[in-house]
């Protein structure tokens, strides 16, 4: 079992910046994949920006040079960098894991980025 807690979320003006962080109950060194996805009203879940085996990431064409995944593995914790921020990054923001073959979510984090 994992349990995942996003914080950082709020409100900000087109160009600011956030920083998300997901909390993980164990030790991510065994969690085998990690990342970011969004949900806008309406709108399917998508992947934003996630680590992948051997530590390589992947992000979205459409926050790519904008948001910035990283970790801090001793505090068991996944952050999301979102700089430049845009309208349509407005969504709820979900921590994603999977840990022996199951997935598992945080209940997300509001982001929404005013005009």
């Amino acid at each position: 079992q994992v349990q995942l807690v996003e914080s950082g979320g709020g409100l900000v003006q087109a160009g600011g910046s956030l920083r998300l962080s997901c909390v993980a109950s164990r030790s991510i060194f065994s969690i085998n994949a990690m990342g970011w996805y969004r949900q806008a009203p309406g709108k399917q879940r998508e992947l934003v920006a996630s680590f992948t085996s051997g530590s390589m990431t992947n992000y979205a064409d459409s926050v790519k040079g904008r948001f910035t995944i990283s970790r801090e593995n001793a505090k068991n914790t996944v952050y999301l960098q979102m700089n430049s921020l845009k309208p349509e990054d407005t969504a709820v923001y979900y921590c994603g894991a999977k840990y022996l073959e199951t997935d598992y979510w945080g209940q997300g984090t509001q982001v929404t980025v005013s005009s």
